[in-house]
C-alpha cells in the first residue's frame, strides 16, 4: 500500500539509514525497555526498533499508517494504539517509558509539554524536532534562543542536543533542518518549587514582555523589597534569569497566599513557538 505524506499531519518520513542507526544508538536499548515510539509513519525507525525490543508500542493518528503497522508486525513484537498523542494517557503503561518519536513540527511545543505532565513514569524521551526549537529548549540564559520554552522544560528536564539532519534525510524533504534531542527528567525537588501554576503564569508574564525590565514586567507582583529579598536585579530582563532565578520568583509570590485572576497560567502547550512548517 503506497502512502501520500499528509501536510495536515505534518508527515515527513525519515529515510536516511545512517540517521536512523546513529538515533538508535543514541538511545542505547535494552530488551526489556518498556519504548513508545510516537508517530511511526512508515516504520523506517521502527524497523531498527524492533529487533532490540521484547516489545514496542507505538501510537499512530493516521489510521492508514495504523493499518499498515499492523499488518506489517506481528502482534506479539508491536502494540499499535491509534489516535492522538497530544491526548494520550501514557500512566495506562508501566515505568519507567522511555519516549521516541519524530515529532510533527507544526504540533511539537504542546507534545512536549504533554510528554512533561508524565514526567514521573518517564525514564528519557529522544525526539527529532525543527533545530530551532532544540536550541530554543536546550539554550541558556542571556542568549538569543532562550525564552519561556527554554525555562518551562528546563524545569523538568535534562537537555541535549545530540547531532542534526537535514533536509534530505526525509520524504518529502521539509524546508528547515532538524535536530535529535535527549530529555532526562530531572527530581522535582531539586528546584523546591512551591507552586507550578504560579511559576508557569510567571515565566509566561516576564516573556510576553521580555523588552522590558523585571521591575516594569512584574511590577504587580513583585515590590523594590521583593527583588532584594530573593536577590535578583529588577532591572534584569526576562531571558537574563536562570530557572532557580523564577523558581525563586514564584515562591515569593506563593508565600502571600494570593495570585491575581490575570496571573493564573494558561496551558502551557498554548505558547506561541514558530514553527515555519509541519513535519
Amino acid at each position: 500500500m503506497q502512502h501520500i505524506p499528509r501536510k495536515r499531519f505534518g508527515q515527513h518520513f525519515l529515510h536516511e539509514r545512517g540517521a536512523i542507526t546513529r538515533i538508535v544508538d543514541e538511545i542505547n536499548l535494552h530488551t526489556d525497555d518498556l519504548v513508545v515510539e510516537i508517530g511511526p509513519g512508515l516504520g523506517a525507525l521502527t524497523d531498527h526498533l524492533l529487533p532490540k525490543l521484547k516489545h514496542l508500542h507505538v501510537v499512530e493518528l493516521d489510521r492508514d499508517l495504523a493499518k499498515i503497522m499492523r499488518e506489517r508486525y506481528p502482534a506479539e513484537q508491536i502494540t499499535v494504539h491509534e489516535g492522538d498523542a497530544l491526548e494520550f494517557d501514557f500512566s495506562q503503561f508501566g515505568n519507567p517509558i522511555r519516549l521516541v518519536g519524530n515529532l510533527p513540527y507544526n504540533i511539537s511545543t504542546p507534545l512536549l509539554f504533554h510528554f512533561a505532565t508524565f514526567r514521573d513514569r518517564l525514564r528519557d524521551g529522544h525526539f527529532m524536532l525543527q533545530r530551532e526549537v532544540v536550541d530554543r529548549m536546550v539554550a541558556a540564559p542571556s542568549t538569543a534562543a532562550y525564552g519561556r520554552l527554554s525555562v518551562s522544560l528546563q524545569l523538568d528536564f535534562a537537555m541535549e542536543s545530540l547531532f542534526r539532519i537535514g533536509p534530505g534525510a526525509f520524504t518529502p524533504p521539509p524546508k528547515v533542518e532538524s535536530a535529535i534531542v535527549r530529555l532526562t527528567p530531572l527530581r522535582e525537588h531539586i528546584f523546591d518549587l512551591c507552586d507550578r501554576e504560579i511559576f508557569s503564569a510567571i515565566v509566561r508574564r516576564a516573556f510576553t514582555q521580555r523588552r522590558k525590565t523585571l521591575r516594569n514586567s512584574l511590577r504587580d507582583y513583585l515590590m523594590a523589597e521583593d527583588f532584594l529579598a530573593i536577590q535578583i536585579d529588577p532591572m534584569a530582563r526576562a531571558e537574563n534569569l536562570s530557572v532557580p532565578d523564577y523558581v525563586r520568583i514564584a515562591n515569593r509570590i506563593a508565600l502571600r497566599g494570593t495570585i491575581g485572576a490575570d496571573l493564573q497560567a494558561q496551558e502551557p502547550g498554548t505558547d506561541p513557538v514558530p514553527h515555519p512548517i509541519s513535519k
